[in-house]
């Protein structure tokens, strides 16, 4: 079973902004865990986006890397 994963874009009013296979969901705040971020990577449950924090420090290594390249003399 593929699990599915997005992005948290951010929060407006009841809603959570996901970015999910490059397109961004506003889904409501209810279907997403209250610990969750902008920034964190999250996982469907079946019932909530749920933060992967393995996933997330992933993903801001890989940010921080590309930062860093780009920053290199």
């Amino acid at each position: 079973m593929k699990v599915s994963t997005g992005i948290i874009e951010g929060f407006e009013g009841d809603y959570c902004k996901i970015e999910l296979n490059g397109n961004v969901q506003a889904v409501p705040k209810t279907q997403v865990d209250p610990k969750a971020k902008r920034g964190d990577v999250v996982e469907w449950s079946g019932g909530k986006w749920i933060p992967n924090p393995a996933l997330t420090r992933e993903r801001s290594a890989e940010i921080k890397k590309l930062m860093d390249d780009v920053w290199e003399d």
